[in-house]
């Protein structure tokens, strides 16, 4: 079929369709759309979403962060010095877990005085070296799949601190759903981070538009902004703008100190 085809073309250049525009597009019902949707599915052509369809399954299983850090590496890079681009000498922030994140603390030491507050040991080991640049590192139980921590004692912390920024990893963006990850305690103490800023920055590469965590984060309301890398489709651009949340579109990284 004809409409079948040009779903599955328009979703190859916009990795997400919605069925109220493809309803418009096409000027037939939900319910026609829900069955092409359903038909192309079971054909594995495409997932059906809540409201839509994604060209990815947008069901997210855990996965090591040491073999996270090996996919789209110069994508996380060129966010992480975006990012770094927000911080102000003296300033306070906050880094969570994650390898996009994880990155930003490559970028952070040629800045002056600096106080940052992370989950992850790795931001730590990466940071220690300077001197300009005070750690605090959050306690609690440490999760050895992302080598971060997470917990009570991490919470009571953040209860009694205020920063300017946290940055913020995430395992899915979902426009309804909102941000998630994968696990459920560390979508705790993210919500706890967010709380403890005055701003939330997200860094995420753009394969994770369209995906959900088991554990919600937060709704996309609650966030400033989002660095993310080129290849975000326009539809995804367009939704966050409506959304009135500010998307940085990084390059890849001059350098790396």
């Amino acid at each position: 079929m004809k409409r079948h085809q040009i779903i599955l073309e328009k979703l190859r250049q916009e990795k997400y369709l919605e069925v109220a525009d493809l309803c418009e597009k096409f000027d037939v019902s939900a319910v026609t759309i829900r069955k092409d949707l359903k038909f192309l599915e079971e054909k594995r052509l495409l997932y059906r979403t809540h409201g839509g369809a994604s060209l990815d399954n947008p069901y997210i299983n855990e996965r090591a962060v040491v073999d996270k850090e090996k996919i789209s590496v110069e994508e996380k890079n060129g966010i992480a010095q975006m990012a770094a681009s927000r911080i102000v000498e003296n300033d306070s922030i906050m880094i969570a877990s994650g390898t996009t994140v994880q990155a930003l603390s490559k970028f952070l030491v040629a800045k002056n005085k600096l106080t940052v507050i992370t989950s992850s040991l790795y931001v730590v080991l990466e940071l220690l070296p300077y001197k300009n640049i005070d750690i605090l590192q959050l306690g609690g139980y440490i999760r050895h799949s992302s080598a971060s921590v997470v917990g009570s004692y991490s919470e009571y912390i953040l209860d009694n601190i205020s920063c300017s920024k946290v940055f913020l990893g995430v395992d899915g963006i979902d426009f309804d759903y909102g941000l998630s990850t994968t696990n459920l305690d560390e979508a705790e103490l993210n919500k706890k981070m967010i709380t403890a800023a005055q701003k939330v920055i997200v860094l995420a590469d753009s394969s994770k538009f369209g995906k959900k965590g088991f554990a919600k984060i937060c709704s996309l309301s609650n966030i400033d902004e989002i660095i993310t890398d080129k290849g975000i489709s326009d539809y995804n651009v367009k939704r966050l703008k409506e959304k009135d949340i500010k998307i940085t579109i990084a390059n890849l990284p001059t350098r790396i100190n």
